[in-house]
């Protein structure tokens, strides 16, 4: 029931923030920042949970929680919730950047701060469903549920092109989520068809051998859908729009948690359901990912709209996330799982201080910039940090991800290995040279401008503290995670010698 009762403060605090629009303009963030510090003391008492087996296919899988409830048993559909390890790290995150993004928001919103709330809210509950639905009609829903919120809040509180970016992404995404839900039917008709039960059930269809064939398609349904979410090299062209339209709380959920579900959806459902036919594209997956390193690397050095470019840095730190998951070795899914974390602090942190610099200076063109430092100091050493870890200083939390990614990818594939090295070579350049660019040399113009706040300095520190820890301690992260990605890793076999058998 705790899992239950995460989702739904989520789902209520949400409507409550809406009502309380009527009663009071600033009672909606207030409410928001309640219902998270709820769910977060909701979630304090899973850490001390104790693991129990569950069967999975051919391996035992740990879980700290499983819960299931009827709810359409008649076509073998229930309310199933799980969490692991891999899925309690992902919940945590999500809260954690949820906080981050109200208080970005805080004074920014001023046009239906309700329904904003709102929107934000119901955001975080349909991800932290994603991450632990274990029934995948369940898991389609809550797909939708938290992007139908985010559709809004680029719409409606977005930038000057914000009907351009906020339809393209929804086509993109409700396009790709057709093609899993179509993969989704198609897989239980399947298994009925070879078991005699209809279910929908994440635990009665792994490990199901299926016609290689069919599991080919089904397994590309599963793959679009969350390569488009990564995004993954070809399929990334929305998210650039979409980050550079959406207020800066969106930003910050887009890129620091909703990213993850495409990644998430790779390692929990698209290897372990089809692992022969993850096997058979896993080449295509890492040479994606690694043209998505140095294209996203290159197209980052080439932006001056600064939003823009840290969305398509966000193009190019996923793609090693692409990498580390088909490379499917115990040390590249590890080090993928923590540069999702990494990726998620460092460039939540680079939005909130593009939305900063548009909120202060009415522009996001980097041409137009300068010299800020001098005024904003505070800012300016904030913003080189996350600059630094973003382009993978050692003893931060994102070189402990590409790093272990890169190690890990070395003994599977070398010239992917030694093509996706060459992005980490671009994005100290573009990096330092945004941060000469905005920060260093001379003003372009006289201005008097806000330094950070309290609140944002804050914010700020907690994100910091966070990748340094991650960066010097990365090993709880490591322990936490590791019992979900053994048995995954298990169940599919050393996928890795597939791949290195198909070179």
């Amino acid at each position: 029931m705790q899992l239950v009762a995460l989702i739904s403060v989520l789902f209520i605090g949400g409507l409550v923030a809406w009502l309380a629009e009527r009663r009071n303009h600033d009672w909606p963030k207030w409410v928001s920042l309640i219902t998270i510090l709820l769910s977060a003391l909701l979630m304090i008492p899973l850490f001390s949970l104790e693991p129990t087996s569950v069967p999975l296919g051919a391996a035992t899988s740990q879980w700290l929680l499983v819960y299931e409830a009827p709810w359409i048993p008649r076509f073998g559909i229930s309310f199933l919730l799980g969490m692991d390890g891999l899925s309690l790290l992902m919940v945590a995150l999500t809260l954690f950047l949820g906080l981050v993004a109200l208080a970005s928001s805080w004074n920014e919103i001023d046009h239906q701060p309700g329904f904003f709330q709102f929107n934000l809210m119901w955001t975080l509950a349909g991800v932290t469903g994603v991450f632990v639905a274990l029934d995948l009609f369940l898991f389609f829903f809550f797909w939708e549920v938290m992007l139908i919120p985010m559709y809004f809040l680029i719409a409606i509180w977005g930038h000057e092109n914000k009907a351009y970016a906020s339809m393209k992404f929804f086509l993109f995404t409700q396009i790709s989520g057709l093609f899993m839900l179509l993969s989704i039917l198609a897989f239980v008709f399947a298994a009925a068809d070879l078991t005699g039960n209809f279910t929908f059930n994440y635990f009665d269809l792994v490990g199901l051998n299926l016609d290689p064939d069919l599991a080919w398609w089904l397994m590309l349904g599963f793959f679009v859908a969350f390569v488009v979410k990564l995004p993954g090299f070809p399929f990334h062209t929305w998210l650039p729009d979409a980050h550079t339209q959406a207020p800066t709380a969106a930003s910050v959920l887009l890129a620091g948690i909703l990213l993850k579900t495409g990644a998430y959806g790779l390692i929990r459902f698209t290897v372990p359901l089809f692992p022969e036919a993850a096997m058979e594209i896993a080449q295509v997956a890492m040479l994606l990912g690694a043209i998505g390193v140095v294209y996203g690397a290159i197209m980052a050095f080439a932006q001056d709209d600064f939003k823009r470019l840290v969305a398509y840095s966000s193009v190019s730190h996923m793609g090693f996330v692409l990498i580390g998951i088909f490379a499917w070795r115990e040390l590249t899914l590890q080090g993928s799982v923590m540069q999702m974390v990494a990726h998620g602090l460092s460039t939540a942190a680079l939005f909130m201080i593009a939305g900063a610099l548009q909120h202060r200076l009415h522009t996001r063109d980097v041409s137009e910039m300068g010299g800020l430092w001098k005024d904003m100091p505070r800012m300016g050493a904030i913003a080189m940090f996350f600059i630094i870890a973003s382009l993978g200083m050692p003893g931060l939390g994102n070189f402990v991800g590409e790093f272990m990614i890169l190690m890990g990818t070395f003994q599977v594939n070398v010239p992917i290995t030694v093509f996706a090295s060459l992005g980490l070579i671009v994005a100290a350049v573009y990096s330092l040279v945004a941060m000469q660019r905005v920060f260093q040399g001379a003003p372009t113009a006289d201005r008097n401008l806000q330094d950070f706040d309290l609140r944002e300095v804050a914010t700020m520190v907690l994100m910091m503290l966070g990748l340094v820890y991650l960066g010097v301690h990365p090993q709880p992260v490591f322990d936490m995670v590791e019992p979900a990605l053994t048995s995954l890793y298990q169940l599919t076999g050393p996928m890795h010698e597939w791949v290195g058998a198909a070179r």
